[in-house]
């Protein structure tokens, strides 16, 4: 079989790929805290402790069945909480980094663990943000967590080179897509974000792209035949 797993696909630019996936052949895992597809499995991915012995749980009930392609997608992510580091509530912020960093790398670890011996084409990709190379007042949270997943992918691609099963791990800059979480930016305030009529403008001009045609770009760039360890991709650079 075909297989593709991945995080966050309840809605917006995950559930666009989930539809785009299975439509191309591929058998989906799905991880997310409101499971909403028959191939999905409940992780409430802000809870570490409890994210990964879900997610093993799930991977050894696929069974041994014949695996020919396996494509992992991380693409969970939360912006909120919005707001200066001085306003913000350590649940908030343990909740924030926990969802974007520290369970994303445990859901990848179970999930490398598991297939680092099956030989077929394995190809991981982090779903990034510009939002991991600029920094921008009010999402210090989100912005160091999708740095520093950018920067783990970086060097699991190292360490993979070194395997003789190796898997691919890649980024994927996803651009602006018009989401719930565009929605959620827009919805704030400038003393929160300072940037934020720049973004209602996108909105407003219609520079926003719709997740369909961004997952469409992302399954084109992972069923590339000679992706780079470590690289990064756009969705512009690919149809998006």
């Amino acid at each position: 079989m075909r297989l593709a797993i991945l995080t966050g696909g309840s809605k917006g630019l995950g559930l666009a790929l989930c539809e785009a996936l299975a439509g191309r052949g591929y058998r989906v895992l799905e991880f997310s805290r409101s499971a909403p597809h028959p191939y999905s499995v409940r992780v409430d991915l802000s809870s570490p402790s409890g994210s990964h012995q879900i997610v093993a749980a799930a991977l050894a009930s696929l069974g041994g069945g014949h695996i020919e392609e396996l494509l992992v997608i991380n693409n969970a992510g939360t912006l909120d909480p919005i707001g200066p580091a001085s306003r913000k509530q350590r649940d908030a912020i343990l909740g924030n980094l926990n969802t974007n960093f520290t369970s994303a790398i445990l859901v990848l670890t179970e999930i490398v663990a598991h297939f680092q011996a099956t030989r077929c084409r394995k190809v991981l990709a982090n779903i990034s943000s510009g939002a991991a190379q600029k920094g921008y007042a009010g999402w210090s949270l989100y912005c160091a967590a999708k740095a520093g997943m950018e920067n783990y992918i970086r060097a699991l691609a190292l360490e993979q080179q070194a395997e003789p099963h190796p898997f691919i791990p890649v980024n994927i800059d996803p651009g602006v897509i018009d989401t719930d979480m565009q929605a959620l930016i827009r919805g704030s305030s400038a003393s929160d974000f300072p940037e934020i009529e720049r973004f209602i403008k996108r909105k407003e001009q219609g520079a926003l792209v719709s997740p369909a045609i961004v997952a469409a770009a992302a399954c084109r760039i992972l069923e590339l035949p000679s992706l780079s360890y470590g690289a990064r991709y756009d969705v512009g650079d690919h149809g998006a």
